[in-house]
């Protein structure tokens, strides 16, 4: 098959990334039992040691793909400290993943709070009551810590916690795969020197 006969079902003839990355997770959305923007991401410390959890992506465009979290905690310090993260998407119901990697900043305020402000009352509270990746000594300390922030932000506005936003990850590069007999799978790789350079597509052994 040659490359101006591949639809979006398989790769784009474009050359950018982004539109066939909305178009598979639009196919996710319909095909996906839950979450379909359930991603993992990975980080290092500062030994080296790689991390790996799944988040939920809130958000992306050409400046790159969102998420959001608790800045103290693993994950929170991890960004801040290397500056850099990887996420891979996996979609079983459509034999599909999209792997991607580059340098990570800080949404803006702005950002932060439209998006808390859209969260149901509960997970604004719970991001205030929850100490993330540090020790829990009892599940009890936890929903004591809940019950005093919903005391404390019973009626009103609820603010964002100082230590809670997003960081938004741009790419260097994006990874399209899909499943293909005998393991000949179809692999695209989007490249780019610069988090706002040109792309260069390139078609990988599987």
């Amino acid at each position: 098959m040659s490359e101006s006969e591949l639809t979006t079902g398989d790769f784009t003839a474009e050359n950018e990334p982004f539109a066939l990355f909305g178009a598979w997770l639009k196919d996710a959305e319909s095909s996906e039992p839950n979450d379909p923007n359930a991603v993992a991401v990975a980080t290092v410390d500062e030994n080296g040691m790689p991390n790996v959890r799944m988040v939920l992506l809130k958000g992306y465009d050409e400046s790159g793909f969102v998420f959001y979290t608790n800045f103290e905690s693993q994950k929170g310090n991890e960004i801040l400290g290397q500056k850099k993260a990887a996420m891979c998407f996996h979609w079983k119901s459509l034999r599909r993943q999209v792997r991607l990697r580059g340098e990570v900043e800080v949404v803006s305020d702005a950002e932060a709070d439209a998006y808390y402000a859209s969260r149901p009352r509960g997970s604004r509270i719970g991001a205030w009551a929850s100490k993330q990746s540090r020790p829990l000594e009892t599940r009890f300390a936890l929903e004591k810590s809940v019950a005093e922030y919903t005391a404390r932000y019973a009626i009103g506005d609820i603010p964002r916690p100082p230590n809670w936003s997003g960081f938004r990850i741009k790419p260097v590069s994006i990874e399209f795969w899909h499943d293909r007999p005998f393991r000949l799978h179809d692999r695209i790789e989007f490249r780019r020197t610069l988090a706002d350079g040109p792309w260069e597509k390139v078609r990988m052994y599987p």
